[in-house]
């Protein structure tokens, strides 16, 4: 009975929050992973990214490979649940059947975070794998912001972003910090300079939109690997990417139409021939309207 006692009064003060040692063991540890495919290893052009190119059904298997590298060192490291965005071309890339268990993997368009639909304060860090450099970036291997045939300069409070920036400042929002970015030489030199002393995975480097020497992907990944065990080493050193509010989102179109067509609604302005600028209470908000503005075609019928 003695005994019996013991343990009805150790789950009692479980229960009540008396035992802070057993119950810290127990808070989640969360890691939300938003995964591109251009800044994979090897990747040099649409025949990798788009499922008409000869090799995407293999390249669909590495960036799986490279984002399970990533999941399995981030449970090694004591992770206890983590969020995968698919976060290229039609968002449906990723071989869901690879990850393990504590894994969920957000799917396909249009969503209001874009490449970081899913993430919350709950998070304890993001990490950017297979991203590319902006569209205002003279380097890096397919470098372009949002939309490569549609968008020609994007800037958030005057200051040109990509798409690296524009996830850390959705994350930010919430308070969560990207600690760690994958993708060419070009990528990571660009969002260490956005985003501060962020861990960078290289897996390539850029020779031009088109070319790369790149390393195997084997290699890749234990690079990756690497990283990822460096950033959750020092979770603590840093510090979410905020923006300040209200928030100016300049979207400049390659054609005038878009402009033109987007200026009709009254909560926009047209800034010149090409860009339209909305302003947003916060980041969430802003992403609404860019998933709209980048997204929405006259002949989306079911």
């Amino acid at each position: 009975m003695k005994d019996r006692s013991s343990l009805y009064a150790v789950l009692a003060m479980l229960a009540f929050g008396l035992l802070p040692g057993l119950a810290a063991a127990q808070t989640p540890f969360k890691l939300y992973i938003s995964a591109d495919m251009e800044g994979v290893a090897g990747v040099v052009s649409d025949q990798q990214i788009l499922p008409s190119g000869f090799e995407y059904s293999r390249f669909r298997e590495f960036m799986t490979a490279e984002v399970n590298t990533v999941i399995e060192a981030a449970f090694a490291a004591g992770v206890t649940e983590i969020v995968v965005s698919d976060s290229h071309g039609n968002g449906q890339n990723l071989l869901i059947e690879k990850f393990p268990k504590k894994v969920s993997v957000v799917r396909s368009w249009p969503r209001p975070l874009m490449m970081m639909e899913g993430i919350d304060a709950s998070f304890a860090g993001v990490v950017l794998l297979g991203y590319h450099t902006s569209t205002h970036n003279e380097a890096g291997v397919r470098a372009h912001t949002l939309s490569s045939a549609r968008l020609a300069d994007v800037r958030i409070n005057d200051k040109q972003v990509g798409e690296g920036e524009i996830s850390a400042a959705i994350a930010g929002h919430f308070g969560v910090p990207v600690i760690m970015v994958t993708g060419d030489d070009q990528l990571v030199k660009e969002l260490q300079g956005s985003l501060g002393n962020v861990e960078g995975a290289v897996v390539k480097w850029a020779h031009g939109f088109h070319s790369a020497r790149t390393l195997t992907p084997a290699e890749a990944n234990d690079a990756i690997r690497a990283a990822t065990a460096r950033a959750l080493g020092r979770l603590k050193s840093f510090k979410p990417y905020k923006v300040a509010t209200p928030v100016r989102f300049d979207l400049r179109f390659k054609s005038y139409r878009q402009a033109d067509m987007l200026s009709y609604l009254p909560i926009v302005e047209r800034i010149d021939s090409h860009t339209v600028r909305y302003v947003a209470k916060d980041m969430p908000t802003a992403s609404k309207f860019v998933e709209f503005a980048v997204t929405y075609e006259a002949d989306m019928d079911p």
